[in-house]
């Protein structure tokens, strides 16, 4: 079966984002990222900046937090409602065609489509720190724990939610490691496999 969906889980730093940006680009298909936030803080009412720290992110660098976190009487958090708004995002964008998602995700929510591609993108530390005091504007060493923070933050989220281990092979159908191959070979690794 073609795969139509194509998800990006990506390591802090890694140019997993661009990297997906550039396999819409080359499949023409649509690309979904910021996307995602705008349309669950349309749903929710609100507002961006939380539903981006809250729908990929876990509260603390902790698995515990999730047990601290303020519930309702039937057990769910603020997080459990932005996560499940999240969801029904993406499976909706998923049906309606060929498409490009970064995060959130996605690659467990959709996991049972057999037209779906999951990939993971990571990197050599060196090169991500590189990367990000570039583009976050920070020295190394606040670059360093921004990536640390960043992927453990993400992994605790994942990890919660669903039922894989972030960043564990076995969840995704191809990894491949930006730093030793360039964003541009990513890419067309990628295009390759699903033409």
């Amino acid at each position: 079966m073609k795969k139509n969906i194509i998800t990006i889980s990506r390591e802090f730093g890694s140019g997993g984002r661009m990297i997906g940006k550039m396999v819409a680009e080359k499949l023409g298909i649509a690309y979904y990222d910021k996307e995602i936030i705008a349309k669950v803080a349309e749903k929710t009412g609100f507002a961006e900046d939380f539903i981006e720290r809250s729908g990929e992110y876990s509260p603390s660098k902790s698995i515990f937090a999730y047990a601290v976190v303020s519930r309702d009487a039937a057990g769910s958090s603020m997080d459990d409602y932005i996560f499940s708004v999240q969801r029904k995002i993406i499976l909706e964008l998923a049906e309606k065609g060929p498409c490009v998602i970064v995060g959130r995700c996605a690659d467990d929510i959709l996991s049972d489509r057999e037209d779906s591609l999951h990939v993971f993108i990571y990197g050599n530390k060196e090169e991500k720190i590189k990367k990000i005091m570039k583009t976050h504007n920070v020295s190394e060493r606040e670059a360093a724990k921004l990536m640390k923070v960043t992927d453990k933050r993400r992994s605790i989220n994942y990890n919660y939610y669903t039922d894989g281990q972030w960043g564990k092979v076995h969840n995704y159908d191809l990894c491949l490691n930006s730093s030793a191959v360039g964003f541009e070979a990513c890419a067309d690794a990628i295009v390759n496999l699903v033409k």
